[in-house]
């Protein structure tokens, strides 16, 4: 069975101590994978029978296990830290100190109220000290966190410090900017609106220069 890396109990623990974790119950990762997809297909069964669905008719006899499937594997899985993705960090012996940016990073996650589709895309930047993190490591961070029922709100704070930790830097800065279904699907249904979230941190914070630097190349 796959371990839960050093990393990822790290940032869990402070996660948790900062009171930014998802509210993740202990006993998630005792079921066992399969005794979790059958009870979840069973109960989809039933919420789809309330619904008034034919279960038997061929375009949804097979529907609740293929959502199951695609809640664990997929859009849920960042929900178990074993998914939590393998980190490469170097250490900054060319002594860099300037911004590093990765911009449009793609997210889709779940709005936690509603269980609607939340979509769109993170800039995140920072300054490095001493380690430097491979580039394709902060956008699957990024979409580990965002593979949750989600608050954008947390979903910004939670990328900025678990990278801070992760990167030893204070100097982090995180733009998320996303369409929620919940709002144009539901609701008001208004289809024009976005909503856009920012978090900075360090020199971001503190250095009026680099700070509109960053939002510049936003």
């Amino acid at each position: 069975m796959m371990e839960i890396s050093k990393e990822a109990s790290l940032v869990h623990n402070v996660l948790l101590l900062k009171g930014l974790e998802n509210p993740i119950l202990k006993e998630y990762n005792d079921i066992k994978k399969k005794e979790r997809e059958l009870l979840i297909t069973k109960y989809l069964s039933k919420i789809m029978s309330l619904l008034n669905l034919d279960l038997k008719n061929d375009s949804l006899k097979n529907s609740p296990i293929r959502i199951s499937k695609m809640y664990i594997n997929e859009i849920f899985s960042g929900l178990d830290y074993r998914n939590f993705p393998k980190i490469m960090l170097m250490d900054n012996k060319i002594k860099f100190n300037g911004m590093i940016m990765v911009r449009d990073i793609l997210l889709i996650s779940t709005c936690e109220h509603h269980f609607i589709t939340i979509n769109g895309k993170a800039t995140i930047a920072y300054i490095p000290e001493d380690k430097i993190i491979g580039l394709s490591k902060i956008n699957r961070i990024a979409q580990f966190y965002a593979k949750r029922p989600q608050i954008q709100e947390r979903l910004t704070k939670q990328l900025i410090l678990v990278l801070q930790v992760l990167l030893q830097t204070k100097s982090v800065a995180v733009v998320i900017k996303m369409d929620h279904f919940c709002v144009k699907a539901r609701g008001i249904c208004d289809n024009n609106s976005n909503v856009v979230t920012s978090c900075i941190d360090g020199l971001f914070k503190s250095n009026k220069n680099i700070r509109n630097d960053f939002f510049l190349k936003l």
